[in-house]
């Protein structure tokens, strides 16, 4: 979180007429969000209850929008009934509000993501496709029809090891075709919006949970102590860029 706080509010100052401020959790949003044109959020927890929630909602709907990356789609993990070390995701309210649940992601791995609209200002500058190393996270999206898709990879199916990650009834990730997972869309909610792009982990020794990673990041297995993934690529700050741009309105 330090590392990807210092990015953004880096990339914050370089616009001399923004005034921004940072917190650990949802406690203060109903002081800080009104008045204010975006809110960024990065890691699976501390999420909103219901009543930060709605105070979003509302928000969003009279014209603020909301930059959500990586962990914001995840939140609560509840134990499975008689199943030792086994979690599940949680679907709340807030996610109905973001537009997008997070089920579970394969270890650290290296693939091919997809522009699916290199026309839309958020992805502008973008080539057609490129790679990163990342979590490619499998995310169930909450209003598919009013979701306009950015990012996309093909993945058939979830080659997470047995034990990996958490467990899911379905695969409620993969689209219609059988294969491509989404990674990022943008949608209207009133007069404002939501933007979610998925990538966006990175990690330090301190920090680091991944018990092991795939042989495309590290051929032994290992796990880096010091990871920066999809933050390192050039393609991943142009997106960052266009995001913030078009969080405080200049690219629409």
């Amino acid at each position: 979180m330090d590392f990807v706080r210092l990015r953004i509010l880096g990339l914050l100052q370089q616009n001399s007429q923004l005034l921004t401020t940072s917190g650990n959790d949802f406690a203060d949003v109903a002081k800080w969000l009104p008045g204010s044109r975006l809110l960024i959020t990065y890691v699976a927890g501390p999420y909103p209850n219901d009543e930060q929630n709605q105070f979003i909602r509302n928000w969003l709907e009279a014209g603020g929008r909301w930059l959500a990356l990586h962990g914001t789609s995840g939140g609560k993990a509840a134990p499975v009934a008689g199943k030792r070390y086994v979690r599940k995701m949680v679907k709340g309210g807030y996610h109905d509000t973001l537009g997008c649940f997070f089920l579970n992601h394969p270890p650290l791995r290296k693939f091919r993501v997809d522009v699916a609209d290199r026309e839309h200002p958020l992805t502008q500058g973008l080539p057609a496709s490129f790679e990163v190393m990342d979590e490619l996270y499998l995310i169930e999206l909450q209003d598919p029809a009013n979701s306009h898709l950015l990012l996309t990879t093909v993945l058939e199916r979830d080659p997470s090891p047995p034990g990996f990650g958490f467990v899911y009834d379905h695969d409620t990730s993969i689209l219609p075709d059988g294969k491509t997972r989404v990674l990022g869309y943008t949608r209207e909610t009133g007069m404002g919006g939501v933007t979610y792009i998925a990538l966006g982990h990175c990690h330090s020794p301190i920090s680091n949970v991944q018990p092991f990673v795939d042989s495309s990041v590290e051929p032994s297995g290992a796990t880096p102590m010091v990871f920066r993934g999809s933050w390192e690529t050039p393609e991943y700050q142009t997106l960052i860029r266009n995001a913030l741009h078009w969080g405080i309105g200049a690219n629409s």
